[in-house]
């Protein structure tokens, strides 16, 4: 932000104009604080039309979805909230179609889709359907926490804590007087320790490498009891966000790719050698 706030001011007016809808800012809340501490700058805004308050956010959603720097917690939680806006838009216009068909009024143009929301949002992002139900309680134990414990929210999807996804899905099924205790066992969840390794030579591919040590740190966390079926979707979860950051990375450097073939290469043959060996102890 302070990047940003750096270069209003070189060009002093804001060049990208502030979405709003219906008086709320979709789109340009840190240009909107910059503005708010240097009322000199010029700016605009251009109003964005939506049919109802659900539609408002699963763009809010999508629009964030597209950033480089998100780390996976908030990628989940976007993707959870995109997929809660967008199933109660379809149970709330799918109300409006009923009523106007039981009072004979107008015609049914109520466009029956065969795909489901989950299934849409999943092809969207190239993801698992299974993910993407699991985001939307993963969005929902986020935001019963943050009401619960404000504070909580930044320290989940920042990723200074890193409870199991189940753990914080939790929260939002608990009754209102327990939520708080649940939280702290949140902030409770520690990092295992880990012996001292030699460091290692720096690489092109250092965001790739960090992305596997992300979802490594992620499977070693455990809160609570947990069973086959957790065990598979924290698997699954993994292997999702693995997918997610490598095509991320080397989609938004793909004038780097050239130059780390050689270490891409040899990550591949380890992650393959790994799986192989995983399938046949398994």
């Amino acid at each position: 932000m302070k990047q940003l706030e750096e270069n209003i001011l070189a060009d002093g007016v804001v060049i990208n104009p502030l979405i709003v809808w219906n008086g709320v800012i979709v789109d340009g809340h840190n240009r909107y604080h910059i503005l708010q501490q240097h009322p000199e700058i010029q700016f605009t805004t251009y109003e964005k039309q939506f049919p109802d308050r659900y539609a408002a956010i699963s763009w809010i959603c999508k629009n964030q979805l597209g950033r480089r720097n998100l780390t996976p917690q908030q990628f989940k939680y976007l993707i959870g909230q995109q997929y809660d806006a967008e199933k109660l838009a379809e149970r709330f216009r799918g109300n409006q179609y009923t009523s106007v068909e039981r009072s004979g009024c107008g015609q049914n143009v109520h466009n029956q889709n065969p795909e489901r929301t989950a299934e849409k949002i999943a092809r969207e992002n190239n993801l698992n359907e299974k993910y993407v139900r699991r985001a939307g309680h993963f969005a929902q134990g986020v935001d019963a926490a943050e009401e619960a414990v404000p504070g909580i929210k930044q320290e989940i999807l920042t990723g200074s804590i890193k409870p199991t996804e189940k753990a914080v899905a939790a929260i939002a099924k608990a009754p209102l007087e327990e939520r708080p205790a649940l939280v702290q066992q949140l902030r409770q969840t520690k990092e295992p320790d880990k012996p001292k390794e030699k460091p290692t030579p720096k690489r092109s591919a250092a965001e790739t490498l960090q992305a596997i040590q992300d979802i490594s740190d992620n499977m070693l966390q455990s809160n609570g009891e947990i069973d086959a079926d957790d065990i598979c979707a924290e698997l699954e979860d993994a292997l999702d966000t693995m997918i997610f950051r490598w095509d991320t990375c080397l989609e938004n450097n793909k004038e780097l790719r050239s130059a780390c073939r050689d270490g891409i290469r040899s990550l591949t043959d380890k992650g393959i050698q790994y799986l192989k060996e995983m399938r046949r102890t398994t």
